[in-house]
C-alpha cells in the first residue's frame, strides 16, 4: 500500500486528506512546470509496468539524436539500476527511490532536480515507478505523458486500467518482436481499447530489438519540442530552489 496516497483506501487515508494531498500536488506541479517553460526543457513522464520496456524506450533517442541533450529522473521503490544503466548509455540520469510508495509526485520530481543538472537539457524525461494505477494520478508538471505497454502484457490492459491511458498522449507498444511468438495476440484490439479509453488514441509499435518504431517514437518527441514557446528564462545554470517553492 502506497504511504502516500493510500491508493483511495479509505482505512489509510480520508477522502479529504486525499484530496487536500493532490490539491498540495498539483501546486508543485504547476510550480515545476513553470521551471521548464522557463529553460524551454521538454518534460515526459512516462508511465508503464515493471519490464515494459521504459529504460529502452530512452536509450533509443539519447542514441539517435546527436546534439539533443536528453536527462532523465529514473527509479523505481528501491535500487538505481535504471539511472546506472541510462549514465552507461550517455544519459545523465538522477535516481529517485520512493520506498514503498507506488508512483512520482511532484514533489519528489522537484525535489530530484537538485540532483541533475536539467536547464540545459533539450528533453527530461520522468520514468515513473512502474505500474498502471498510481502514477496516473499525479501531475508531475510534465507537458506530455507516455505510456509503455508491452505486448506480454496482454491486449485489454487500456480497458482494465483506463485512467492512464485516458491521460496519455502516446502510447508505445513495445517489444512486437515477440508477436510471432504470442499467438493469438491482436494488436488491433489494443487499438479498439484505446480507442474507447484515449481522448486522441495514438499507438506506435516498438521493439528494441528490431529498431521498429523507434524513428517514429524519436520523430514524436521532436515534433514536441517544436511545439515548445521560446524559454522565457534563457539557457544558463539555475537550480530550482532559486525560486519561492509553489
Amino acid at each position: 500500500m502506497c504511504d502516500t496516497c493510500g491508493c483511495g483506501d479509505p482505512e489509510k487515508v480520508s477522502v479529504e486528506l486525499h484530496e487536500s494531498l493532490l490539491a498540495g500536488n498539483d501546486r508543485q506541479a504547476r510550480h515545476n512546470r513553470e521551471h521548464f517553460a522557463e529553460r524551454g526543457v521538454l518534460a515526459i513522464n512516462l508511465m508503464g509496468s515493471p519490464g515494459s520496456g521504459k529504460t529502452a524506450l530512452l536509450e533509443a533517442p539519447a542514441r539517435a539524436l546527436a546534439g539533443h541533450r536528453i536527462g532523465a529522473l529514473s527509479g523505481d521503490l528501491a535500487t538505481d539500476n535504471d539511472g546506472a544503466r541510462l549514465r552507461a548509455a550517455g544519459i545523465p540520469a538522477a535516481t529517485i527511490t520512493t520506498g514503498s510508495a507506488c508512483h512520482r509526485d511532484a514533489r519528489l520530481v522537484h525535489e530530484a532536480l537538485h540532483g541533475l543538472d536539467w536547464p540545459d537539457l533539450d528533453t527530461l524525461f520522468v520514468e515513473n515507478v512502474g505500474n498502471l494505477v498510481c502514477p496516473a494520478i499525479y501531475d508531475l508538471g510534465q507537458q506530455a505523458s507516455v505510456v509503455a505497454l508491452s505486448v506480454t502484457e496482454g491486449e485489454d490492459k487500456p480497458l482494465k486500467y483506463p485512467v492512464i491511458f485516458r491521460k496519455a498522449d502516446l502510447v508505445l507498444l513495445t517489444k512486437c518482436d515477440l508477436l510471432p511468438h504470442l499467438p493469438g495476440y491482436r494488436v488491433e484490439a489494443v487499438e479498439a481499447a484505446l480507442a474507447e479509453t484515449m481522448p486522441a488514441p495514438r499507438l506506435v509499435r516498438c521493439s528494441a530489438v528490431t529498431g521498429e518504431g523507434l524513428a517514429t517514437w524519436i520523430a514524436w518527441l521532436a515534433a514536441r519540442r517544436a511545439e515548445l514557446p521560446p524559454a522565457t528564462g534563457g539557457r544558463h545554470h539555475h537550480h530550482p530552489d532559486h525560486h519561492h517553492h509553489g
